[in-house]
């Protein structure tokens, strides 16, 4: 019965809406046109306030939907003596005493192993290189380590919701993560290792000078420490919702034990206790897979409930780059953004370095590739189980949950309450991600500082027995500001997804950079850094347009005909019809294409507009400075300045030639030979040659 009544609803709400909306394309087109006495439409909703709100047709719309509220309410009262609310359950599973004890105990061994290595490690981090690259560490935590840098908890969580109301485009995102492999292993590392690098904008101070060195440091340490925030808050908050656990303690916990550790034990500290994380991580991801091949159907069941409602979705052809997730913007746009990750990012580039040979970082590479691609796979699979468990009665709608990323959540701490310790293995395993994260930025952030900022860019000469205490309190400071960030940005709901894009959007950048070094010999330092600046400029304006613009992507289609509970459409259908509508003008520049792009691309788009933009300055920079080269040598004629008499002396003319490295004074005995020559030699792409 209450099935009859929930779809006879569902129709008339759906006349009421299309009704407001078409009475709001008359509006609009009526006061274009003009007024037409012949044509007499209805205003619903978003109407203006004189005139159209006393109509008939607008009173008797009101008059019929309040007796639909009120018939459905008087249906509800014998439904509810019956069946409880499910946005107000008589019982919510909370975290029970053995999850908080698997929980601390997590932690507490994550802050013994940077006690270990802070106080009791003979010779453990008495030098900044010791501190920053842990001198020739083992493959295997490396590559445990690595593996867990690039899992974030908001992709633990993200990923699953993903896979549950938008499909599966998004898996093929593990393509372009084997496609970066020959790309770090030829191209980027090969140059790190053989110029020993401990920070990667070393090179580009190498390649171009310190100004690039700089502008390369200084953006990595704004991405990282919205990044870190943003990444320890939204699991937090998520987890809050669906567990009960308190959002600031969750917080606090998190930087506590990472700035402790990574403050004190250096990359060895991080390293190791990534190594544990991982585990951890690992054995909450099969824990939940395992399990719920008993409690929501085996892969066949699961794969064959995603396949009747079209949640299988893997080769989107759709050509157009404003698609969310297609073929093309996931593999290419996301073959850029992994390349940024893998090779232009610090946190990463750290963690090769510490290894002992080129070889040895190629091997750790792969590999933490593969356990990254597993993991992922792992978690979309998570997804769709889900899906399958709450096929018939989605939470979302239903009002047990709020927002999207407390699916996972919520499943495992209802669906498993009744076995000991499966939430507190669950939420260990998203604090280790978050540990994870944190620790490795907080520790790249310290050397990025030391060797970028201060030493390069300040000139600060710091000797090895006190740079490992200038990095410590590096990592502390940055562990404190990074913790303040949570708290600002808390306050500011709309900056999570805008913060994530231009984490993006920087990296892109970033990456450019490196590319432009590496693959253009015409780039000189001006063009790198003017096309830097203002490819980012561009790139961070369309990004924070394109979020103010944009519209939410519709979910694929939920049920609650089966739910357990009583569904309160009551409210839901109140909302529907008091919200007001949103107008979108579509005159003014927000209306081009380029801020409706899918945020696949920006990676790409910064990628390549560095790469142009600092190309073309470069070529016109070369080609003003030749011209006014041969003015100087051209007897003066162009140039007054020039006394056609230095000429016909004897007397020797000093001429200075730019270089991207240093800038030095030659002597000429006869200027009219002199050229500009070959300008800055590309010191990077010799050494790899050798």
């Amino acid at each position: 019965m209450f099935a009859t009544q929930d779809t006879i609803l569902k129709l008339l709400t759906l006349c009421a809406l299309a009704h407001s909306i078409t009475a709001l394309a008359l509006q609009e087109k009526a006061e274009k046109a003009g007024p037409d006495p012949s044509h007499k439409y209805l205003i619903v909703r978003g109407e203006s306030p004189s005139g159209a709100s006393g109509s008939q047709e607008h009173v008797e719309f009101d008059n019929a939907a309040t007796l639909l509220l009120r018939a459905f309410r008087n249906q509800q009262i014998p439904a509810s003596k019956d069946l409880e609310e499910c946005s107000a359950p008589s019982h919510k599973a909370t975290f029970s005493g053995y999850d908080y004890v698997i929980l601390l105990g997590m932690l507490i061994i994550s802050l013994g192993i940077g006690i270990f290595y802070g106080f009791f490690q003979k010779g453990g981090s008495n030098s900044s290189n010791e501190f920053l690259l842990g001198s020739e560490m083992n493959i295997f935590p490396v590559t445990l380590s690595l593996t867990t840098s690039f899992i974030t908890a908001i992709e633990l969580l993200g990923n699953p919701s993903e896979m549950y109301f938008q499909g599966t485009q998004f898996v093929l995102i593990v393509i372009p993560m084997v496609l970066v492999i020959p790309v770090a292993v030829k191209i980027f590392y090969p140059i790190y290792f053989k110029m020993e690098l401990t920070s990667c904008y070393e090179y580009l101070g190498i390649r171009f000078g310190k100004e690039i060195r700089i502008l390369g440091a200084v953006l990595y340490v704004i991405q990282m420490c919205f990044y870190t925030a943003v990444a320890v808050l939204a699991p937090a908050i998520a987890l809050s919702k669906a567990t009960g656990l308190d959002t600031k303690i969750a917080v606090i916990l998190i930087y506590v034990v990472c700035v402790f550790y990574s403050s004190q034990g250096g990359m060895k500290a991080v390293v190791i206790a990534d190594s544990f994380q991982a585990a951890v991580l690992a054995v909450s991801l099969v824990l939940i897979v395992g399990l719920g091949s008993f409690y929501s159907g085996n892969p066949i069941q699961v794969f064959q409930t995603a396949a009747e409602h079209n949640r299988l979705e893997f080769f989107n052809m759709d050509p157009s780059p404003t698609t969310r997730h297609t073929v093309w913007s996931v593999v290419i746009g996301g073959f850029f953004y992994w390349t940024s990750l893998f090779c232009t990012n610090q946190a990463s580039v750290q963690k090769c370095m510490s290894l002992k040979s080129l070889r040895l970082a190629k091997i750790a590479l792969g590999f933490a590739i593969i356990g990254l691609i597993a993991v992922f796979l792992l978690n979309f699979y998570t997804g769709l189980m889900v899906f399958a468990h709450y096929a018939d009665c989605d939470p979302l709608t239903a009002g047990r949950i709020s927002a999207t990323d407390q699916l996972l959540p919520y499943y495992v701490i209802n669906t498993y309450e009744h076995i000991y310790s499966v939430a507190g293995i669950f939420v260990a395993g998203i604090f280790a991600a978050s540990l994870g994260t944190v620790a490795s930025a907080l520790n790249s952030l310290s050397a990025v500082t030391c060797e970028d900022l201060l030493v390069n860019g300040m000139n600060i000469k710091i000797s090895p027995e006190k740079g490992a205490t200038y990095a410590k309190w590096m990592s502390l400071g940055f562990g404190i500001a990074s913790f303040g960030l949570v708290f600002i940005v808390e306050h500011l709901g709309g900056v999570l997804q805008a913060t994530l894009t231009l984490n993006g959007l920087i990296g892109g950048v970033t990456l450019g950079l490196f590319v432009l070094g590496i693959a253009c010999k015409q780039a000189n330092t001006k063009g790198a850094f003017y096309g830097g600046l203002l490819s980012l400029a561009l790139v961070i304006f369309v990004g924070v347009v394109a979020q103010i613009v944009s519209v939410e992507q519709p979910a694929l289609p939920t049920s609650i005909d089966n739910c357990d509970c009583h569904v309160n459409l009551t409210n839901i259908i109140g909302n529907l019809l008091t919200e007001p509508v949103e107008i979108i003008e579509e005159g003014g520049f927000t209306s081009w294409p380029i801020f409706r792009l899918s945020y696949m691309w920006y990676s790409m788009i910064g990628c390549l507009l560095t790469v142009f933009l600092g190309w073309l300055i470069s070529l016109i920079i070369d080609f003003v400075q030749r011209r006014n080269v041969l003015k100087i040598t051209g007897k003066g004629i162009d140039n007054p300045a020039v006394s056609e008499e230095i000429f016909k002396s004897d007397s020797q003319v000093q001429y200075t030639t730019t270089s991207c490295v240093t800038t030095t004074t030659a002597v000429d005995p006869d200027p009219r030979e002199t050229s500009s020559g070959e300008g800055h030699v590309n010191h990077a792409i010799r050494i790899d040659d050798e």
